[in-house]
Formats: C-alpha cells, sequence, structure tokens
C-alpha cells in the first residue's frame, strides 16, 4: 500500500485500482454519472501500455469484455443503471463460459432513464445474476472511495480464481466524491495467475473450446451443476461485512454502499442520544452474508431496520437471513432523494421509542 494520500475522486480512484490490479483493456461507453471513469482510462491506460476503446454502444463494449477475457487479459467495462441493463445478454454468455471481468455500476434512480441522483434500485439485477439463465455474479458494495479502490483491485483476483464476472456495485455519490486515499502496488504482469483455459492459439496444443451454446440437454444439465457447485464455493469463501456499534445494540440497522455510510453518521448521533442502534453492513451483496446477519438475531438481538435508497430490494435478503422471528422494518426512499445523518438519526429513535411503549 502507498504510503502517500491522494486526493481523488471515485470513478478516478477506481480506474487507478484497476490498472494497479493489472487491468490493461477497458471497453466503454459513456452514461451519467460515471463517465469521468472512460474518461481516466481513456488517458492512463495508453501510459502503460494498455488499450482503450469508445464502444458505439453497451452492447458492443460487453462483447469486447467477452472477446478480451477469452484471450485471457484483465479487463473492465463500466456503465450505469440502463447502460448495465443493454450488457445482460452478454453477461449472462460469459457467465455460461465462465470468463473473468469486472463490471462497475455507478447506480442512479430509475427506472428507465430515471436521473442521475444516487439510488441502490439496481440491487436486484445485480444479485439475481441480472440476465437470462440459472447464473450469479460477485457483487461488492463500497461504501468510500478508498474502500471502492480496495474492493475494485481484489476483484481482478476473485474474477480470476472463480473464472467469474465480478460487479463493483457504486452509485453517483461513490463515483463523484473526492477523499483521500491510498492505493496499491502497481501488480507486475508477470506475477499474475497463469490461466489453463484461455484461447490464445492452438499451436503445439489441443484445441480449447469457450462455449455457452449446449444443446444436448445432459451437458447442459451437466453444465449449470458444475456452476452450482462453483457457487456454492463462493458463499462459503467470499462473504464479507461490517458491524459497527453492536456489542449492546437494541435494534440493527442493515445497509450497504452509501445508505451504510450515512447510516453509520446516523448511528453516531443516536447513541449521543442514549439510543442503543448499531450497523450491520453487507459489502458482499452476492454472495449475502446471511449467517452472520443471522448470528446477531440469535445473539438476542431482536428488531432490524434495512435502510436502502430504493424500494425495499435488499430487505428480501434479510428476510432470508432472520426468518419470521425477529420485528424487521424498512425505511426506503427511491428515486434519488439521500437523507442526512439527522434526519435518519430521527427515525432510529422514534423506532426504539414505539418499540418500547408498545
Amino acid at each position: 500500500m502507498s504510503e502517500e494520500l491522494e486526493l481523488m475522486r471515485g470513478t478516478y480512484a477506481i480506474g487507478e485500482a484497476a490498472i494497479r490490479a493489472g487491468c490493461r483493456y477497458y471497453f466503454g461507453y459513456p452514461i451519467t454519472p460515471q463517465n469521468e471513469l472512460p474518461e481516466y482510462m481513456s488517458r492512463r491506460l495508453p501510459e502503460v501500455g494498455g488499450t482503450f476503446l469508445q464502444s458505439e454502444s453497451e452492447l458492443a463494449a460487453i462483447n469486447m469484455v467477452l472477446g478480451a477475457s477469452m484471450a485471457g487479459a484483465r479487463v473492465m467495462t463500466s456503465s450505469s443503471s440502463p447502460g448495465i441493463s443493454l450488457m445482460q445478454e452478454g453477461l449472462s454468455f460469459m457467465a455460461g463460459q465462465e470468463l473473468s471481468a469486472v463490471v462497475v455500476n455507478m447506480m442512479r434512480g430509475g427506472p428507465g432513464l430515471g436521473n442521475i441522483a444516487p439510488s441502490q434500485s439496481d440491487y436486484f439485477q445485480a444479485t439475481r445474476g441480472g440476465g437470462h439463465g440459472d447464473y450469479r455474479q460477485i457483487v461488492l458494495a463500497p461504501s468510500s472511495v478508498q474502500e471502492a479502490v480496495d474492493l475494485t483491485y481484489r476483484a481482478f483476483d476473485l474474477a480470476d480464481k472463480y473464472r467469474m464476472v465480478v460487479l463493483i456495485l457504486g452509485d453517483g455519490m461513490v463515483a463523484q466524491m473526492m477523499e483521500p486515499v491510498r492505493f496499491p502496488p502497481m501488480r507486475p504482469l508477470e506475477d499474475l495467475p497463469s490461466k489453463n483455459w484461455t484461447l490464445t492459439g492452438a499451436k503445439g496444443r489441443p484445441s480449447r473450446i469457450l462455449r455457452s451454446l449446449i444443446l444436448d440437454v445432459n451437458d447442459m444439465e451437466e453444465h449449470n451443476w458444475k456452476l452450482v457447485r462453483k457457487y456454492q464455493q463462493v458463499e462459503r469463501e467470499c462473504p464479507l461485512w461490517e458491524e459497527f456499534m453492536l456489542e449492546d445494540a437494541e435494534m440493527v440497522v442493515v445497509a450497504f454502499g452509501t445508505a451504510a455510510r450515512i447510516a453509520k453518521g446516523a448511528v453516531k448521533r443516536a447513541r449521543k442520544e442514549g439510543v442503543k442502534v448499531g450497523l450491520f453492513r453487507p459489502i458482499t451483496l452476492w454472495p449475502f452474508p446471511f449467517q452472520a446477519l443471522r448470528g446477531l438475531y440469535q445473539r438476542g438481538v431482536d428488531t432490524f431496520v434495512v435502510f436502502e435508497l430504493n424500494a425495499g430490494q435488499m430487505i428480501e435478503d434479510v428476510k432470508i437471513a432472520l426468518g419470521n422471528g425477529p420485528q424487521l422494518l424498512s425505511y426506503a426512499r427511491p428515486g434519488g432523494v439521500v437523507p442526512n445523518p439527522q434526519e435518519l438519526a430521527r427515525v432510529f429513535s422514534r423506532l426504539v421509542l414505539s418499540r418500547r411503549t408498545s
């Protein structure tokens, strides 16, 4: 990790982290609020011998990513909500072919074209695969610029290890805020893990085939079960989460990304007023940290509040984790409205008060 702090916008920081992780290919199409990321990559990649290409559409971009991944490259694309929707067919193809890549989605308010304000309305799309067929993708949700750097750097290793797409799920706030960050070291390309499955020409070895078209139903079923076993391995090995002020909490707020950052400030304010509230923050949205969240209920917490910047999506995973035992409440703000910590702290206080008097 670099000793020097650099003040940098979130999109730029993600781009630099990707390059330091060994990414040398970026294909994408501009859309707000992540336009600064392709802008940064267009300048920075040629400096390190990489390739930047602005595609004619998001459909073209994801298929360029597919091709570069087939050849063994560390490759990335980025977009925002409707642009990611256009990539779904390609992402499903990549899952079927077990190709590795990193995709960045800086979410905006929706559905449709919506607006460019920060939102978390793509949770379902991200965590349920998004495209057609039985598949999953690893989903990482940073809540700060530094964490966006760290998770981007890590995402390329996860993508290569499991031969999967890894999605960095942020929003307009993470994309546009400027914060001091420390960058990890530049990975020498010769130190990157070797890949014995890539298509680099078959001279001197048997041919390799990467495909998602499997017409024999028995072969298709066998391939799908192979993918399921891999996803089960990811579920065992990859869940990440943060616990904040949970030791004596009477109520736990569950939030991710920008919402969790706001919630952390609200928890601090509520604590000063004597409200015993804590925060549980999933960092991996898939695999979701079900067991860790369930453990809080088993320790005695019986009230949970899900705060998210959508109409209520992550709450479904929270219900799976907790079952029907505890009281489960939702505080949702769809459409790009971002409440401040003071407002959220008042919500926590009201909920705890009503809980005590009920």
